[in-house]
């Protein structure tokens, strides 16, 4: 009965914390965009380096910082970039031409404390399909945030500006300062050499193998923050609320299929992740081609299905093959990679955009997803962390 309680517990509080964290980072990211591109009168070229940069400080903050703190440091740098989180919105909604671009790296750093850490603590519940349960609960959480805020953010800004949207989202930064102090994290690694525990863990087959999966969706995921809204009002010129909006049959979408998936999770993950793959190549072309507003919405829809199914996957191809005192240095270097993709992304999509359009990029995101395909097929199709051991 204790076990069950404390099973609850740790499910509520994990929730809690995913919706809070996550709701503001992606409102912060969707929304710094578009204040610089229609409030502050950036170009593309500089709204792509602007969200570069955020991702910049993440990685320093996730392949630098995290990895080698203890568990007592751990716990207290996630306090503080919890906390830290609340006066930073309100540092947005105050932010001008210059201040905007210190407030991008200080995003950046917290959040690359806040999010690896969040996936370790759901990683820990114990016995493989306990914490691979868990692990999907997070990544549902994770979709649950990301249907909450578009729908509030969508709501909101037929009433008010987009910089107005950062201090209304302060009330959603409370709940993870407020959880953030019950948590506990793993001890990591124990190693007098760093660099021999760093090529431990940089050569797992469980961190390779959740690298080239979700290189095959966060390619497009990188741009579709930054650049999807922004294409849909420029290029079906819909007002800013609705184009804001193909937000939320994405996320509604991705939150479902994570729903089904921590219900009754994958033991193995070929036919899942295959059909993942296939389904992204779909709605990016779908999206690229689409004639109307209403057909990239179709697009939008199938992208969901990917964004949902793709990222829990990784998490558990790492929880398979990665000890508890690995596990924290591994996510961490995950997240760092994916800031590389989110920092190289949006600055080359604005200057393909600023060449050829919006187009014809975002079906050149195709040709990173079918490299990635073949190394994962090559490489791993048959390792262990395709199926249960």
């Amino acid at each position: 009965m204790n076990r069950t309680r404390s099973s609850i517990y740790l499910i509520i509080i994990v929730i809690l914390a995913t919706v809070s964290a996550r709701s503001v980072n992606n409102m912060i990211s969707t929304t710094v965009p578009l204040v610089s591109k229609y409030q502050l009168l950036f170009t593309n070229s500089e709204v792509g380096a602007l969200s570069a940069l955020g991702f910049v400080a993440t990685f320093i903050s996730t392949s630098v910082i995290n990895p080698f703190l203890s568990s007592t440091k751990r716990k207290k740098f996630f306090i503080t970039a919890s906390g830290i989180s609340i006066p930073l919105l309100i540092a947005f909604y105050l932010s001008n031409s210059i201040t905007i671009w210190i407030n991008a790296i200080i995003f950046g750093i917290i959040y690359g404390i806040i999010l690896p850490n969040l996936i370790t603590i759901a990683s820990m519940a114990g016995d493989r399909r306990s914490s691979e349960r868990l692990l999907n609960i997070y990544s549902m959480s994770l979709s649950l945030s990301l249907v909450i805020g578009p729908v509030i953010e969508t709501f909101l800004l037929t009433r008010f500006t987009y910089n107005d949207i950062f201090l209304l989202f302060v009330p959603l930064a409370l709940p993870l300062f407020l959880v953030s102090w019950k948590f506990n994290f793993p001890e990591s690694i124990k190693s007098d050499n760093k660099s021999s525990a760093f090529k431990s863990v940089i050569k797992n087959e469980g961190l390779i193998s959740a690298i080239l999966a979700i290189t095959t969706y966060n390619v497009p995921f990188g741009i579709i923050t930054t650049f999807f809204a922004i294409y849909a009002k420029e290029v079906f010129n819909v007002p800013r609320a609705e184009a804001y909006s193909i937000f939320i049959p994405f996320y509604l979408v991705s939150f479902s299929t994570r729903l089904l998936m921590s219900i009754r999770p994958f033991d193995f993950l070929k036919k899942p992740l295959a059909f993942s793959i296939l389904l992204t190549a779909i709605g990016l072309s779908i999206v690229a081609l689409a004639p109307s507003f209403e057909i990239m919405i179709i697009g939008m829809l199938i992208l969901g299905v990917p964004h949902g199914s793709i990222f829990p996957m990784t998490t558990v191809m790492i929880s398979r093959a990665t000890t508890p005192a690995e596990r924290s240095a591994a996510n961490s270097y995950f997240i760092a990679y994916n800031n590389i993709l989110f920092t190289v992304l949006p600055p080359t999509y604005g200057v393909l955009v600023s060449l050829l359009f919006f187009r014809i990029p975002i079906l050149m995101l195709l040709i990173p997803m079918v490299i990635a395909s073949f190394l994962l097929y090559k490489k791993y199709w048959n390792s262990k962390v395709m199926r249960p051991y």
